[in-house]
């Protein structure tokens, strides 16, 4: 099978491209820009299913949520419908929704009423916290403990998160593009634990070796600083929707889902292994991560 997926240089979309070369399906690794409608098209040539997996989680200079989320998606689609594309599946996020004062999650939102409304085969995906090799989560949380002996929690009030292995976040894309399974719905993922975030930070400072001073920081102050990393870090240690992100908790979806097969349902749990084998380098955040140095 021939699958195209934007965004498989990125974290979810390498690790999808990895499995699915594993089986042997022929995978395009998406490069154009999404706004350039005739390279995708001549990218998704030939293809049965498009993985459409690029996103971004703050807004760098011409790359806004609207322009990367909304015209990137339509222009996808577009490109999918030119090219006989018969499969869409779109990586989305758990708490997207409209007229919420978040470009991030309207922006997610609008993305998935241009899938809803394509006419193509669809799967949408609403995922909450993933995370594994690679990810923003544990890279940044172990760089940070190396970096910093303190650790400020989103909010005074303890929200909860319930993280997704990327491992079973694949297993539900592979099945909706090669099995052409959840054919035409929309499904949120979570992982099978709940738990506070200060739990899930404990976890994972545990497996790293440090015991940081954990404390609640109210949510005005990490907006502050989210803009700081945002202007000085090539990835920001925490991005203004993230802190928006954390301060909802990531739980529930935000919109109306269907329930995911049995045998779909993630099954890993936030274990010591699962946390070390998605681990970095251990390293301390240092000069070559700002952006004055790229």
């Amino acid at each position: 099978m021939r699958v195209a997926i934007t965004g498989a240089t990125g974290f979810v979309g390498s690790h999808l491209a990895d499995r699915l070369s594993s089986e042997g399906h022929e995978v395009v690794r998406v490069t154009a820009r999404l706004h350039n409608l005739d390279e995708l098209a001549k990218g998704f040539s030939g293809c049965q299913a498009v993985a459409h997996c690029a996103g971004t989680n703050r807004e760098i200079r011409k790359q806004t949520y609207a322009r990367v989320h909304v015209e990137g998606t339509r222009n996808v689609v577009e490109a999918a419908r030119r090219a006989g594309v018969e499969k869409i599946v779109l990586m989305s996020f758990l708490r997207a929704r409209p007229d919420c004062g978040s470009g991030y999650h309207e922006s997610k939102w609008a993305a998935e009423e241009i899938v809803r409304e394509s006419g193509l085969d669809y799967t949408i995906i609403k995922a909450g916290v993933v995370y594994g090799r690679g990810d923003h989560m544990l890279d940044h949380l172990s760089h940070a403990f190396h970096t910093f002996p303190v650790f400020g929690l989103v909010g005074l009030k303890d929200k909860t998160v319930r993280p997704l292995a990327v491992e079973d976040l694949v297993h539900v894309m592979r099945a909706a593009i090669v099995d052409r399974r959840l054919k035409n719905q929309t499904i949120a993922l979570l992982g099978p634990e709940e738990m506070y975030l200060r739990e899930a930070v404990r976890r994972v400072a545990e497996q790293v070796g440090k015991q940081p001073l954990m404390f609640p920081l109210p949510i005005w102050c990490h907006r502050f600083l989210a803009r700081v990393f945002e202007l000085t870090m090539k990835i920001p240690l925490v991005s203004v929707a993230q802190v928006r992100i954390l301060a909802e908790g990531v739980s529930e979806p935000a919109s109306p889902v269907v329930p995911v097969p049995y045998d779909l349902v993630p099954t890993r749990r936030f274990t010591p292994e699962q946390i070390r084998n998605g681990l970095p380098h251990p390293a301390p955040f240092c000069v070559g991560d700002l952006r004055l140095c790229s």
